[in-house]
């Protein structure tokens, strides 16, 4: 397959030639507003799971900082995808590809959102959660969206390390470190990431195709992405218990992250054996659930339960 490469000038060249224009709803949407709740979720688990106390006041600045990192990234990934995503029928209705927003304004937008963000968490909060914040908005626009998106197959897998970082940045906010029980919450996410998005990549092949992003379906085939599901998800599903064996939570968060993951196991098998199409369409919405439930039952494990310890 030939390389997608972006059809468009540099960063400089896009500020200065484009008008800026666009309603704010348009701007909201830039930030991905769906994937943010997810991210910042996961951010608040780890923030509220993490030893010490800060002012609550505090505590709000760190999670809306982490928000506003998370769609000054998407903001600038929009901008740098607007070739692919005016191909892609999933992604050609955003503000940039249709038309509404500027791509210099897109992209100024993120960049004073990210420097923003950024600046506030290190001067509100601490600076090592801010140096997790840079160093994730680094890795999403730079490491993911420029450099891996349209060279590799995996892309995915190693791109997925962006989402996971939100609990450890929440984490350190907090604590000002990056500890075991922060590193399991982010081992949880990373797993999780490539069975999630490969069910999406399965029905929307045709889109990545069309657009020359070298998705796991594409390039090796929907058997071969079949496998690399039920694969992922025999990694992830034992990693989920981890919490409990090092005393982050207890048994409500085990016996639910067990029964949840005997769901995921399934699902994940439904789609390794059928070849159409209908439990690839089923697995994406259910891994956001699976996921976010994970998540609220470390929250209700906290709160109902003593946890044993943290490691």
């Amino acid at each position: 397959m030939a390389e997608s490469q972006p059809r468009f000038g540099t960063p400089a060249e896009a500020l200065a030639s484009d008008p800026p224009r666009g309603a704010p709803s348009d701007y909201v949407q830039l930030l991905k507003p769906r994937v943010m709740s997810l991210v910042v979720f996961t951010a608040l688990v780890g923030l509220v799971l993490a030893p010490g106390a800060t002012h609550p006041l505090i505590a709000m600045v760190a999670m809306l900082c982490i928000a506003v990192g998370a769609g000054a990234s998407g903001a600038i990934n929009m901008w740098y995808d607007r070739d692919i995503d005016a191909v892609m029928a999933r992604t050609r209705g955003r503000p940039i590809p249709a038309g509404r927003v500027a791509p210099g304004s897109a992209l100024g937008f993120g960049i004073v959102l990210a420097a923003g963000s950024v600046a506030t968490m290190g001067l509100a909060v601490n600076w090592p959660a801010a140096g997790l914040l840079a160093f994730t908005i680094f890795f999403y626009v730079v490491i993911y969206t420029i450099g891996l998106k349209r060279r590799t197959p995996q892309n995915i897998v190693i791109g997925g390390a962006a989402g996971a970082f939100p609990p450890m940045i929440g984490w350190a906010a907090m604590s000002g470190e990056v500890s075991l029980a922060s590193i399991v919450l982010f081992a949880i996410i990373f797993l999780w990431t490539p069975p999630h998005f490969w069910a999406l990549a399965l029905y929307r092949r045709g889109d990545y195709d069309k657009a020359g992003v070298p998705m796991l379906p594409v390039v090796a085939g929907e058997a071969a992405t079949r496998r690399q599901i039920m694969f992922y998800a025999l990694a992830l599903v034992p990693v989920t218990l981890a919490p409990c064996a090092i005393g982050l939570s207890g048994l409500v968060y085990g016996v639910g992250a067990a029964l949840l993951g005997a769901a995921f196991l399934g699902l994940s098998f439904a789609v390794l054996r059928d070849h159409t199409m209908r439990n690839a369409k089923r697995l994406f919405p259910f891994s956001i659930a699976y996921l976010f439930l994970l998540f609220a039952l470390l929250l209700v494990d906290r709160f109902t339960v003593a946890p044993l310890g943290v490691g």
